[in-house]
């Protein structure tokens, strides 16, 4: 379909369009009309293949086991390394009490697990005695890196059971709330790290050196079937009595002192372990060519993107004119599949060249809307719009001479996880407005997802302007 909108530009605008024109074609015309053109004529084609080898470079740890019918069966857990804390207190110690590890949800439900809140599970953590290798994907068994006899805690844990925490931030003026788990650890294990630090400094200043003694954790669901829970961090804090000198130069002994010795952070290898077996309903739908995405470690769609009729066609239209191209986007309905516990579609879309897909995740690459381009889901209207298209068109009319490679036509869509950090020019006396930015782009992990893409509804919408004389 074809829209064209006449707007008359005086001479002045001319000249503005010819410096930024993306083709030039033909003398400037001193008498001109510019028509800007719309154009959604085009359709996309896609496949649904399997996405079960995924390599997430991220904190996020799901653990838990999920019976899901509608969505299939999920089982989650977690080996991680831990970085240290690059200085212990040590300054009046008297002794180590007891160590826990701890492990943090947000308070948001559909964020912090999927499935039954109440069910019964209990979850199980062991000492790593293996070096995790590298790269890890979520295909690992960790089978051989840690003995069942080297179990550090034990917990039953759910969303309810979890204690809400809060901390308030003055650059802000916000009060942010959370849960957390906690599965206590022998005391002997935050001694041994008390006496490494002591002993061996050097060990906690890199978190190779640190894993040369500590390898890790393995933390896994032991007991249970319901829920799968998604942990945005997990440290472990250590307990001390600690002897200090008040001002007044009398002597007293502080309790419960608390320090975070390590960390599962992005820096370290943390690894999801994922086995997701999809409900047969969906493996149908599959089996019948129907576009579906699905994570974690589950489906991805194949497209073939018409960039090549796109270009000829505004060549077309354009020859022998000034022209320039305006936008390029794709807006891609999704449906939702009926599942017991309402998963819902990926909160986020990536579309990146096909070729370039692992390239992208290995390297921990951000969108640049040339290769690779990302999409929220619209709730309200039920869509992922990929708005952010231009340079991808006009690095192929400018430099591949117009001709799109097969790498430019192949594009994969598949769930991926987003994080974002959101600044604030706000004081106590006005508010500025806040700023977010995309700082990390993953594999979806962070939670179980699904829906059917409908190709056949997609609009790719080229919009571009020509001039032409009156």
């Amino acid at each position: 379909m074809n829209k064209s909108i006449y707007l008359i530009l005086a001479l002045l605008m001319v000249a503005g369009l010819v410096s930024c024109t993306d083709e030039n074609i033909g003398p400037s015309i001193t008498d001109t009309r510019s028509t800007i053109y719309e154009d959604s004529s085009f359709t996309i084609t896609g496949t649904t293949v399997a996405n079960t080898r995924l390599q997430a470079r991220t904190s996020t740890q799901l653990v838990g086991k999920l019976h899901n019918p509608g969505y299939g069966t999920l089982t989650s857990d977690v080996v991680c390394q831990l970085m240290p804390s690059n200085t212990i207190d040590t300054t009046g110690v008297l002794s180590i009490d007891s160590c826990r590890l701890t492990l943090c949800i947000t308070t948001s439900n559909s964020s912090a697990f999927t499935g039954d809140s109440l069910a019964p599970m209990r979850m199980n953590v062991y000492a790593l005695n293996k070096q995790l290798p590298t790269p890890i994907y979520s295909d690992f068994d960790p089978t051989g890196y840690y003995s069942p006899g080297d179990l550090l805690g034990s917990t039953v844990y759910s969303p309810k059971s979890a204690e809400l925490q809060s901390s308030y931030s003055s650059s802000t003026y916000t009060t942010y709330y959370w849960k957390e788990v906690h599965v206590k650890l022998p005391q002997s294990f935050a001694q041994s790290m008390y006496d490494l630090y002591k002993s061996n400094r050097e060990a906690f200043s890199d978190p190779d050196k640190f894993a040369a003694h500590y390898p890790g954790l393995y933390i896994t669901n032991s007991y249970g079937n319901g829920r799968v829970m998604n942990y945005y961090a997990t440290d472990i804090d250590v307990y001390y009595h600690q002897h200090v000198q008040l001002t007044d130069s009398t002597d007293t002994v502080y309790a419960a002192q608390r320090q975070s010795y390590v960390a599962s952070t992005p820096e370290v290898v943390n690894n999801n372990n994922i086995k997701l077996e999809p409900d047969p309903k969906v493996q149908e739908m599959v089996a019948a060519g129907q576009a579906v995405v699905m994570g974690p470690a589950g489906y991805e769609v194949n497209v073939k993107f018409p960039i090549q009729e796109i270009i000829d066609k505004y060549r077309e239209n354009t020859r022998n004119s000034l022209s320039l191209i305006n936008t390029l986007e794709l807006t891609i309905p999704v449906e939702k599949i009926s599942n017991t516990y309402d998963v819902e579609p990926p909160a986020y879309l990536l579309m990146v060249k096909k070729g370039k897909k692992d390239a992208f995740f290995d390297g921990d690459s951000l969108t640049n809307d040339k290769d690779s381009f990302y999409a929220k889901y619209d709730k309200s209207t039920g869509t992922y719009v990929f708005s952010g298209m231009r340079k991808y068109l006009l690095n192929i009319i400018d430099n591949e001479n117009g001709v799109a490679s097969d790498d430019d036509i192949n594009l994969t869509i598949t769930p991926i996880d987003v994080s974002t950090y959101t600044t604030s020019n706000s004081s106590y006396y006005y508010y500025g407005g806040t700023k977010t930015t995309v700082t990390k782009i993953a594999p979806s992990v962070s939670q179980p997802c699904l829906g059917k893409l409908r190709l056949d509804k997609a609009k790719i919408k080229v919009v571009y302007t020509k001039q032409s004389a009156e």
